[in-house]
């Protein structure tokens, strides 16, 4: 469509994806599990390049402790579902997006229902037990897991692909979840978003020099990129015999 063509064409003229790969693009089911920070700008960009199935679950209602930072809520949401208000701005953004959205809890009993068939997930969680859930979920079905993480002004990324990267577990086993509020700076999970958003655009084009095997931090006070190389734990509980 004419419109279409319009809407997207400063991303159809790149080479890497052109009409084919906005096509792809127009086929693709995401998972974002998580309508905060990290989920509102992974969504919002997602949904603004035209990938065409996007399922989000957040459980929680927006409050106003949340506006510094999740850019798809208003002070007017205040009250209402996560998952209604990124819903009413995610269709006012690209009403030829099918967006769907629950609020519900990602546990064991409801993950495979929640995830469906969507072939890629979008970990904007800010829980270790809900990325665990995701992790082993991803490893039964062999699909891609995007995980981000931000506190204060720093943030991380690393993209797992089952069989050929370490799993989340592999990394963070000995991590426990510290009953406490973390400050953030809300441009963090907005960068971390955003580059989630572009790793699942990529894995969706076919695009080679993703994220795998290497964990990118971001640090705002030094305004400075650095990776370290990840490696699978030949030990780990998780993914031992399942990769």
């Amino acid at each position: 469509m004419k419109d279409d063509y319009t809407r997207y064409k400063r991303q159809i003229i790149i080479p890497e994806i052109g009409e084919e790969g906005q096509k792809k693009l127009s086929e693709a089911k995401v998972f974002v599990a998580g309508l905060g920070g990290l989920g509102s700008a992974s969504a919002y960009y997602l949904t603004a390049a035209g990938v065409g199935y996007l399922k989000m679950v957040d459980r929680d209602i927006v409050e106003m402790t949340n506006l510094n930072r999740q850019i798809l809520h208003r002070t007017e949401d205040i009250g209402m579902s996560k998952a209604d208000s990124a819903k009413k701005k995610l269709n006012a953004l690209n009403p030829s997006v099918q967006i769907e959205t629950y609020r519900d809890e990602i546990r064991d009993d409801t993950v495979e229902g929640l995830v469906g068939d969507c072939s890629i997930i979008v970990d904007a969680m800010d829980n270790l037990n809900t990325r665990r859930i995701l992790n082993r979920y991803s490893l039964k079905k062999g699909i891609p897991f995007i995980y981000g993480g931000v506190e204060k002004f720093n943030g991380m990324i690393t993209t797992f692909i089952p069989g050929e990267t370490p799993c989340f577990e592999c990394i963070f086993s000995g991590i426990k979840e510290i009953e406490e509020v973390k400050g953030i700076i809300g441009p963090v999970p907005g960068v971390i978003g955003s580059l989630q958003a572009i790793e699942a655009i990529k894995i969706i084009l076919g695009l080679d020099r993703l994220l795998k095997g290497r964990l990118l931090f971001f640090t705002g006070l030094d305004m400075a990129f650095k990776e370290i190389k990840i490696e699978k734990n030949p030990h780990c509980v998780v993914c031992l015999g399942r990769q």
